[in-house]
């Protein structure tokens, strides 16, 4: 009866594993699809202003005109376009991190259950005698459930370092946006 206990619990374990997997690639093909969608109207806002940029070059007539065409406000305007790209790559990103890290909380939580049920079924079916035994496997068992807690605690902490990383990557890039957007455009000495 214990060997049949064990096998169903062991199956139990592994569907909860295969469904958790299943979620784990949703969300990564979701994450995926959203940033290809992000990228496509990137790239169709580039084509848009690129072909802006074409039209205004071909109407330039004479040279005055042509340096004003590069002044702080196309800088701008690109600083604002690659702010909007970063934050909605941020989003992204952000939201297939919780999702992850709900599950890795979810699976940890369940394992710690699933053992803690099994434990208590195989001790009380324990044969008379091993008192003993019983006890000090529970204690072994007990310090062994901390180690649950400090894989949660260690999950805990990934994920708050991969939002930080995130946060600190697009913060920087913001920066030099901002900084190209500051600086002086560069004057071109005459031949």
């Amino acid at each position: 009866m214990f060997q049949n206990q064990l096998n169903y619990q062991i199956a139990q374990a592994q569907a909860k594993a295969l469904e958790n997997a299943k979620h784990l690639a949703e969300v990564a093909a979701k994450s995926a699809q959203e940033l290809a969608e992000i990228n496509q109207a990137a790239a169709k806002d580039a084509m848009v202003v690129a072909q802006e940029a074409s039209a205004q070059l071909s109407a330039i007539k004479d040279p005055q005109q042509f340096a004003n065409l590069g002044q702080q406000e196309a800088a701008q305007e690109v600083a604002k376009y690659a702010a909007a790209y970063q934050a909605k790559v941020g989003n992204v990103l952000r939201n297939a991190n919780k999702e992850v890290a709900q599950v890795v909380e979810s699976s940890i939580d369940d394992a710690r259950d699933d053992l803690v049920k099994f434990v208590k079924e195989a001790t009380k079916t324990a044969p008379a005698g091993s008192e003993a035994f019983v006890s000090a496997f529970k204690t072994a068992f007990e310090t062994s459930l901390q180690q649950f807690d400090q894989a949660r605690a260690s999950a805990a902490d990934a994920v708050a370092n991969f939002e930080k990383t995130v946060e600190s990557a697009l913060s920087q890039a913001q920066g030099q946006f901002g900084e190209a957007v500051k600086a002086p455009p560069k004057k071109t000495r005459a031949k």
